[in-house]
């Protein structure tokens, strides 16, 4: 996921922008606090040190890219397990088939799905696998793992999901802590650590490198290839980390929304079925920042609505982030119910 370097200060012209103003203010003021307590943080990633966003390496257009990854604004890589129109759709119709058939929704006459509702699961179990460099680089402090897990739980309790760190475990490996989406380090490494079936979280956290901040799994994507099921993100995302200003443990939540079945807020732009919520309006580009009032979608028959910048599946920074939608709360549990129940 390319998102902005630059924090945006959020102003007015937006219907949410007071709630953002004030959830912004208090989320910095918690990672100053939590920096504060903390005395510093970890060292520096070095592909963090090493990015900058007037490099002039465009942004991926969002129309039928991105799936499960995250990058800073002008990283050096591209979104990995990008997904077309046509991936979409096979994807859908495989949950479509699969939640009719256990009950979880219906078809309209339109051909949407309509889900029902679907019970929440018990707290999910978290694996924590931190990937040190050989040398000991990347160490993060129990504390920032523990503020990372509050960070998700306060995010999904509206969404009725909830997590407990179960087990945790330190590894020291130069080419895992490199590991990128799709090498073979990241085969290794998961192979080598993942523990849990279809319901467990398993988080890694390394120095992926290249700009990016995170990748995941999709909950359908199980089935194929278990051991590569899970979360990756950057070290320094963590709460209190030094990759401002995506520090305050929110590319986790971007990214756990991923492993539970969201797709960006702006997939496939102003056309088609977007991320497959109906309340979730269209979105033509990421956000980057927090531009309050952005609205991209004008051409579209009936207008969109504003942009949902301040929702977790967009690109925007971490402090401008806070919610998930009745409808993303609604596909989460279905997604689960389908594939990791």
């Amino acid at each position: 996921m390319h998102r902005s370097n630059l924090i945006a200060i959020i102003g007015g012209g937006s219907m949410r922008a007071p709630l953002g103003q004030a959830r912004s203010l208090a989320r910095s003021l918690l990672a100053l606090a939590l920096a504060m307590t903390l005395g510093g943080s970890a060292a520096v990633a070095p592909a963090i040190a090493s990015v900058s966003s007037g490099a002039g390496v465009a942004c991926a257009d969002p129309a039928g890219t991105p799936a499960s990854a995250k990058s800073r604004h002008g990283a050096r890589v591209t979104d990995p397990n990008s997904l077309s129109a046509a991936e979409v759709a096979s994807r859908e119709r495989d949950f479509n088939r699969g939640a009719v058939a256990k009950g979880l929704g219906h078809v309209r006459s339109d051909g949407t799905l309509a889900l029902a509702a679907a019970a929440p699961p018990a707290p999910i179990p978290v694996y924590v696998h931190e990937i040190l460099s050989a040398a000991g680089a990347g160490d993060v402090p129990s504390s920032r793992i523990t503020a990372q897990i509050n960070v998700l739980n306060n995010a999904y309790a509206p969404s009725s999901f909830s997590f407990s760190v179960v087990g945790q475990d330190t590894t020291r490996n130069d080419s895992w802590y490199a590991a990128g989406p799709g090498s073979t380090a990241e085969t290794q490494m998961k192979s080598a650590l993942r523990q849990g079936g279809k319901n467990a979280l398993n988080i890694y956290a390394n120095n992926m490198g290249g700009g990016l901040l995170g990748w995941a799994t999709f909950p359908s994507d199980y089935a194929r290839k278990p051991k590569l099921d899970g979360v990756v993100v950057l070290n320094e995302s963590l709460p209190g980390g030094n990759a401002a200003p995506y520090n305050l443990g929110d590319t986790a939540t971007h990214e756990v929304g991923h492993w539970l079945g969201l797709y960006h807020t702006f997939q496939g732009g102003c056309n088609g079925g977007g991320d497959q919520v109906s309340d979730t309006p269209a979105e033509k580009s990421p956000a980057f920042g927090c531009p309050s009032g952005r609205d991209t979608c004008t051409s579209r028959k009936g207008g969109a609505g504003l942009d949902p910048i301040t929702n977790f599946m967009d690109y925007s920074d971490d402090a401008c982030m806070f919610e998930f939608t009745p409808g993303q709360s609604a596909r989460m549990a279905a997604q689960w119910a389908l594939y990791r129940s």
